[in-house]
This record gives C-alpha cells, sequence and structure tokens, in this order.
C-alpha cells in the first residue's frame, strides 16, 4: 500500500486489555497518507482521545474519531507527508505540538519571517506560535510525525492570541 506522496503507508498497532486484564494486540494495521485538499501534503490519521488526560478504558478506534488539524479538548497523533516544494498556510492553534521528522528536510517559518530547517531525526516543539511549514526540496517528500494536545491560548499581556486554524479536510 503506497501512499499519495510515494511514501510507504504507516503502520499502526494498538495494544489494550483481555477480560482477564492482560495486555493484548488489539489491531496491527497500515494506513496510507492522503493528499488534502490545498495539495501540499498527505495527511493520516493515527488516533484521538477527546480528554486530556486521556481515558484507557475508552474502546473507540481513536482513528474514528472526528477531527479537524487538532481535537478540542483532546489529543491528535498524524503522520504529514509534506510533498516537494509544499508550503502550508501561517497558522496557530491552541495546543502544543510535537513534530518529529522522520525523513526529508522542513523548513519551520515563523510570522516575523524567521527560518530553520530541521532534517530526519529532528524534533519540534511548536508551543501556539504563528508558524508555516515548507519543504524545501524539489523531489523529496518530508514526513514528519504530529502529536497535538490541547492546550490554552498563549497570553500576550494578559490577552488571549487567537488561534488561525487552516481547514484541511
Amino acid at each position: 500500500m503506497t501512499s499519495d506522496s510515494g511514501l510507504p503507508a504507516v503502520r499502526r498497532v494498538v495494544t489494550g486489555h483481555d477480560a482477564g486484564a492482560r495486555a493484548i494486540f488489539k489491531s496491527d494495521d497500515e494506513f496510507p497518507t492522503r493528499r488534502i485538499p490545498s495539495g501540499d501534503a498527505a495527511f493520516t490519521l493515527i488516533w484521538t482521545t477527546p480528554t486530556v488526560p486521556a481515558d484507557n478504558n475508552d474502546e473507540t478506534d481513536g482513528r474514528l474519531r472526528d477531527a479537524g488539524l487538532t481535537l478540542d479538548h483532546g489529543s491528535v497523533i498524524r503522520v504529514v507527508d509534506m510533498l516537494p516544494w509544499g508550503t502550508s498556510p501561517m497558522h496557530r492553534t491552541n495546543s502544543i505540538d510535537y513534530g518529529i521528522v522522520l525523513s526529508g528536510e522542513v523548513e519551520l517559518e515563523l510570522d516575523d519571517g524567521a527560518k530553520k530547517v530541521i532534517g530526519a531525526g529532528g524534533i519540534i516543539i511548536q508551543r501556539g506560535t504563528m508558524h508555516l511549514w515548507r519543504n524545501p526540496s524539489a523531489t523529496t517528500p518530508c514526513r514528519i510525525v504530529f502529536v497535538l494536545i490541547e492546550a490554552p491560548p498563549y497570553l500576550h499581556d494578559g490577552q488571549p492570541l487567537a488561534e488561525d486554524k487552516p481547514e484541511h479536510k
């Protein structure tokens, strides 16, 4: 199974408990990333929780919850393949985001124009700031795992900064 980016599908292994409270494998699946309407990336949702902290007694397959870019009051993990030359819109979410670059490179640009390139193995901690993502390569997709956990808005001079979420469905 190949993703729209040309990279392999993502394998997801989920654990749980049997009737005797012993650990079991609940599922072992593969999901390809699929191109989003803007055309700059391909996403696959891996898991969500409707609350933070998470409830491990909730037997819902977290992939089946309707999640936008973030899930209000909860958490989201997704794989994003930034396509060659792909650029996201400038955006801010009320979340703390952990971005782990698995392959390729991504450029992170902040609203003041400051930029950093992060390669495979690099980890980004995005703390409610205005930013965009750009794949600087003309030929190679960049695969990133993003974990987004709801957080209150950043306060500037006591006032919350507004979210600015792009649509990606």
